[in-house]
Order: C-alpha cells, then structure tokens, then sequence
C-alpha cells in the first residue's frame, strides 16, 4: 500500500517508542522533504534517533521533488507538501492528523487515516496491549490533545 504522511503521525509514535507499527503495518511510508524538515527539528532525542534509523534502514522515504498543489486555505509547510504528494504520487492512504489538513485532503479524494487511528489498528491486531495506555502516553510523553469524547469513541471501538 502506497502511504505518505504528515508529521505528527511519525513525530508521535517515535515519542512514545512505538513508529515500527507503521512499518508492521505499510512496509514503508513516503513523507516530502518538508515533514522531514519538521521531523528533524524534534527535541526528543530517542524519537529522532528512531526516526533517522526509520530513513537510514528505508522504509520511511523522502520524495524531493513534490508539485504544490493550489489548496483553497493556507496551511502548514508540511501539511501542503504531504497532501500535494499524496495527489500527484496516487497515495492509497494519506497519514494527518491536524483537523484543517483532513478537510482540505478530503477535498481531493484523499482516504485519510490518522495517530489514533493507526494505534487503534495496532490494538485491535495484538500489537499493543492496552489502547488506554498509549493514549495517556501520547498526552504524557508527547503532549498531544485527545479530545475526551475522541477518546471514548475510540476506546470503545478497541472494547476498552
């Protein structure tokens, strides 16, 4: 499956130790040169370990040359390079979780998937034990937002 992603998918999961999932799952995910840019920039030393090894071993790949798209509202550099990709590469599935970003790759057909949604699949396939537990982990360790009611969709959807 062709799948290309934004930056906080990767950033996230590398945080709380667990970016392999998306290589058990897709074999390999493509991002453009600017959510690697991002992804560079990260403070978190294990994580951008993870990361450049993800690069170094092949199976996160870079794309450099990415035509922009004209988007109908102004986001992120990341954000526009990774939906401009997934058009002009006919990417199975794009990886973004920002909410303004879905909506502008719906706009394109895009199927989008997202951070919540991939561990939701790990769970249900045996790969982590506790759904719950991640989720507080991406709130501890990562700061990311999860929206209580998010949260027990989500959960329940796991049989937490």
């Amino acid at each position: 499956m062709h799948v290309v992603s934004n930056t906080s998918p990767l950033s996230n999961l590398a945080v709380i130790g667990r970016l392999g999932l998306l290589r058990m799952r897709y074999g390999h995910v493509t991002i453009p040169a600017e959510v690697w840019t991002e992804l560079s920039a990260l403070k978190h030393v294990a994580a951008l370990a993870d990361l450049n090894q993800a690069r170094a071993d092949g199976w996160i790949v870079v794309e450099n040359r990415v035509t922009p798209l004209v988007l109908p509202i102004p986001l992120d550099p990341g954000e526009s390079a990774a939906i401009s990709l997934a058009v002009s590469s006919g990417a199975e599935l794009l990886l973004i979780d920002e909410l303004k970003g879905r909506s502008v790759a719906r706009g394109f057909g895009l199927l989008i998937g997202g951070l919540l949604g991939e561990l939701l699949h790990a769970r249900l396939d045996g790969h982590v034990p506790s759904l719950a537990t991640e989720i507080k982990r991406l709130r501890d360790e990562a700061g990311f937002f999860v929206g209580s009611e998010i949260e027990r969709f989500i959960l329940s959807q796991a049989g937490e």
